[in-house]
């Protein structure tokens, strides 16, 4: 059964048409001016722009902030589609070229950060610097691909399978108990509400069963996504217990683009739990011209 979904943040929402997907639903605040800044929110069961409400209230009244709906999320179109990496790297490097005059600061969460990695090599122009937030790819494993992504796949594109599934993986005490290793306190229940509502809206599992195949990660991240980038980029993290950081220091022995700073305790959304850490961190980076 569908929920009315409330607007995921305080803000002027409006839509922009990317050829090749459709509709993406954006949030932004633009009464000040400056180098534009936008905030893009993980990948997971029911993800909103809600996650990165923190940021955009504290940069609102600074820069100008955008908040995007990443496709089958939020307001944004859910079609049943193959949800890729390549998809998600070219709606985002076509809504940046549609919005913005000039390169803008982005601040993207967990997976996210592997498409906007992608978008950055693809089209650096478009893009002044990168801060991902726990990203995925940085881990000794890798995910699962070939035979085994496309025996998750089709196991999920059972509709009766499927439906039942979701509405499990959804319900509001899962969504708790997932959400809540990604805090080191309470989980907020404004995000807990935006996200039990938005899991229910038509279309919602689409781009988590992509997700969840295993089928939005990028084999061998590091030497395809982030070690050739020249962004100048900046990692957040601490003991996320989804994502792991072992080969970090490798790259940032490897691409001098990259630094890194530790936001503890955190679990993954250092923004919610260490909200005046990170930003100060965040101003730093961005101060100093982001050079590592």
């Amino acid at each position: 059964m569908s929920r009315t979904l409330q607007e995921a943040l305080d803000a002027r929402r409006f839509g922009v048409d990317i050829d090749g997907f459709g509709r993406l639903a954006c949030y932004a605040d633009e009464q000040v001016a400056g180098r534009p800044l936008l905030l893009l929110h993980s990948i997971n069961a029911a993800p909103s722009a809600r996650e990165v409400a923190p940021l955009f209230d504290r940069y609102r009244r600074r820069r100008p902030v955008y908040a995007l709906e990443l496709p089958g999320f939020g307001f944004s179109e859910r079609p049943a589609i193959d949800y890729s990496p390549t998809l998600y790297a070219q709606c985002l490097q076509a809504f940046c070229e549609q919005q913005f005059d000039g390169p803008a600061d982005v601040v993207a969460l967990s997976t996210t950060a592997e498409f906007v990695a992608r978008a950055a090599l693809e089209a650096p122009g478009l893009f002044n610097s990168l801060v991902l937030v726990s990203p995925t790819g940085m881990g000794d494993r890798e995910p699962p691909s070939g035979s085994a992504s496309d025996r998750l796949r089709k196991l999920f594109s059972i509709p009766v399978f499927s439906a039942g599934l979701y509405r499990a993986l959804t319900t509001r005490p899962s969504i708790r108990f997932f959400l809540g290793l990604s805090f080191e306190h309470e989980v907020p229940e404004e995000l807990l509400d935006q996200a039990c509502a938005t899991a229910r809206q038509p279309g919602a599992r689409h781009a988590p069963f992509r997700f969840l195949a295993m089928a939005l990660f990028t084999p061998g991240a590091v030497e395809h996504l982030y070690r050739p980038l020249a962004v100048p980029s900046l990692v957040l993290y601490d003991k996320d217990p989804n994502i792991n950081f072992e080969r970090l220091p490798e790259l940032l022995a490897s691409n001098p683009a990259f630094r890194a700073e530790r936001i503890a305790p955190t679990c993954g959304l250092p923004h919610w739990d260490e909200p005046e850490q990170t930003v100060a961190v965040l101003d730093s980076f961005w101060e100093s011209g982001e050079s590592p």
